[in-house]
């Protein structure tokens, strides 16, 4: 099939890659002429595990092409994705200005029946809003809209793609559903379903999912700062939690909130949804005042154990994506608690594998930001874990004690274990479990070659 697919964004690039790679031919449109220049050179924009590889060789093969010219990208396409920006205005709700100006551009060169598919995250009504601007200029009989959310998690949206769990697709036509059929039944050759409905409720079924997983982790993070108050244990509650079938195990893990491009936008859009139709969603109200503040956690937990008074502070920071296995650092923790220790006179010194050059952008030379993941310590204070990528699940913790100044870890991702803590003598304050005070082991016997860990700064 030829596939048009608008915008080269995370979802447009992953859209278009994968389609590519079951054989179709897929040419991807950005008015970015920079951006296109360098994706026909092979240089991807984002960091996405095992994207690179699916780029490589689609490109190479022929089935995967780049053009500012829209004209050029719709000519041949039998179906066009829309994967378009929908950035949340400042009441919450979604800006669908460039998915609305592409819909208008499309009516003016459409020549053939073509299914236009609202693959962006967008607002209930969305799709009958694109067809009431393309059939101004278009008879009805030549397009039909259609919307195809996307359930992509970064870090494995790839896997997420290739292999879905299901698909929604939105839908009152019966040609459009053939044409949509025809397209992902490569996908799901091992019997996941796609569910075909009307477009409304395709519409409302993504901001609905990823609103509930909100709420699952806010409501995670609730019990986890109870638990400290009564002196319980997260992980064995969440261990006694997800073991309930009715329950699960995914999205128990407390932390310091969640952020990303969907779930902080999503929950305010259909939070504002709501209450263009008059109806307090009471839930979405709270699950949004309970992340921001859950990102505060961490910053109070410092705070506390340096008696207020962070003036001259070194803080390393492990971490900066709003999750491991991406660059993305939108709506990520991370910045909010850095922007916070800076306001209180700490300098932040800090590693992620992907984002530096992201976080780079923003705040210049007022953070420093090291190339190793041991060089963040070196005369630091302390360490404050943000993100948990794998790598930093199973440091070498004497070099850890040998640099920084105290041996304490403020942990908003739970990645150690507790009693582990305890055994090698760290302080270490996690989320919604007990405090690790810490402890001085003993010396070395004379003759020893065991390294003492006490704390003690670096001499390398």
């Amino acid at each position: 099939m030829n596939i048009a697919v608008v915008g080269t964004g995370y979802v447009g690039l992953v859209t278009g890659t994968c389609f590519a790679e079951t054989g179709n031919n897929v040419i991807c449109v950005d008015n970015n002429k920079e951006k296109v220049k360098s994706l026909r050179a092979g240089k991807i924009p984002i960091f996405e595990p095992g994207l690179d590889i699916l780029f490589e060789r689609n490109t190479k093969e022929g089935r995967l092409h780049f053009t500012t010219d829209l004209s050029e990208a719709v000519e041949k396409a039998s179906l066009i994705f829309l994967a378009l920006p929908t950035p949340p205005g400042d009441d919450g709700s979604a800006d669908l200005s460039y998915i609305m100006g592409v819909a208008k551009d499309l009516s003016a060169i459409i020549t053939d029946y073509k299914v236009i598919v609202d693959k962006s995250t967008v607002p209930v009504g969305t799709a009958e809003k694109v067809a009431a601007i393309m059939a101004e200029k278009l008879s009805k009989k030549m397009f039909d809209v259609v919307s195809n959310p996307e359930f992509l998690r970064e870090g494995v949206a790839v896997d997420d793609f290739l292999k879905p769990d299901r698909v929604v697709v939105g839908t009152r036509s019966e040609r459009a559903r053939k044409v949509m059929r025809q397209l992902y039944e490569p996908f799901v050759r091992q019997g996941n379903p796609i569910y075909f409905m009307d477009e409304r409720s395709a519409e409302m079924t993504k901001y609905a999912a990823n609103s509930y997983l909100a709420a699952r982790i806010s409501f995670m993070n609730e019990i986890a700062n109870l638990c400290e108050k009564v002196g319980a244990n997260v992980d064995q509650v969440r261990i006694g939690m997800g073991s309930d079938t009715r329950i699960g195990k995914r999205f128990l893990f407390p932390g310091i909130g969640y952020g990303g491009s969907c779930f902080p936008k999503d929950v305010q859009a259909l939070a504002k949804t709501a209450s263009e139709y008059s109806y307090d969603f009471k839930i979405l109200k709270s699950v949004m005042k309970v992340n921001g503040i859950q990102k505060g956690i961490l910053t109070k937990k410092i705070k506390k154990h340096y008696k207020n008074d962070l003036s001259g502070k070194t803080i390393a920071v492990w971490g900066l994506a709003f999750k491991p296995n991406t660059d993305d650092i939108r709506e990520a923790p991370a910045l909010v608690i850095i922007d916070e220790l800076l306001a209180m006179g700490a300098k932040i010194r800090a590693f992620d594998p992907e984002a530096m050059q992201h976080v780079r952008s923003i705040y210049g030379d007022r953070i420093m930001l090291c190339e190793k993941m041991y060089e963040v310590l070196e005369g630091a204070d302390c360490l404050a874990i943000m993100t948990e990528w794998n790598e930093f699940r199973t440091p070498d913790f004497e070099q850890m004690a040998s640099m920084l100044s105290e041996k304490i870890i403020f942990d908003g991702r739970n990645v150690y274990d507790t009693e582990q803590m305890k055994d090698l003598g760290f302080q270490y304050v996690s989320i919604g479990r007990p405090k690790v005070r810490g402890r001085k082991l003993p010396e070395p016997q004379a003759g020893s070659s065991t390294r003492n860990w006490r704390s003690s700064r670096s001499k390398a």
